[in-house]
């Protein structure tokens, strides 16, 4: 259960339908543990902000801006506007669960004997596995910046992960999960 969620979109006045708009107000967001995406519908009278992280979880008191959650919804029933703000959410997600994503590229482990969890991560070859699990052995990474200045090859650890979650949201269909729950 996501407690927390990131403003991906607000239409203050609903959504564009055949007949003009329906009255009811709609938020867009992204969770912020398990990935998943939800149409919110806000408290009557508030303002909510692009970027803005708003409380969704079960205590009703806690909740200044959401009324309920609607729905969870597919990456392709986000507004373009939402999904133009995707990449830049989950970045931010991503550096502010820094430890989280770092232990992910300690504890990685095979899918098969031919492949790694690793190489699931966008622009990331054999060589690049290779290097860091070898270093992985020396000792535990520390930060995407260990990451980046222990594999010379592997500037932006963070970027990556980032693309990865962006494409498993955009394509429920994929085979492998590493980090977007179903």
């Amino acid at each position: 259960m996501e407690d927390y969620a990131h403003i991906l979109d607000f239409l203050p006045q609903g959504l564009p339908s055949e007949r003009g708009y329906r009255k009811e107000p709609v938020a867009y967001a992204l969770g912020n543990t398990e990935f998943k995406l939800f149409e919110l519908v806000p408290k009557p009278g508030v303002i909510i902000n692009i970027g803005e992280i708003v409380y969704i979880g079960k205590d009703m008191d806690k909740r200044e801006k959401i009324l309920h959650v609607k729905r969870r919804v597919g990456f392709e029933e986000l507004t373009a506007g939402a999904q133009n703000e995707l990449p830049y959410v989950v970045l931010e997600v991503v550096k502010a669960n820094e430890p989280h994503f770092v232990q992910f590229f300690n504890e990685a482990q095979s899918i098969t004997t031919r492949y790694h969890m690793l190489e699931l991560l966008p622009g990331l070859g054999k060589k690049t596995m290779w290097a860091i699990l070898d270093e992985r052995k020396k000792g535990p990474f520390k930060s995407f910046a260990d990451i980046a200045a222990r594999i010379p090859t592997f500037k932006h650890p963070e970027k990556v992960v980032s693309k990865r979650i962006e494409s498993e949201l955009a394509d429920p269909a994929q085979k492998y999960r590493i980090f977007v729950s179903r």
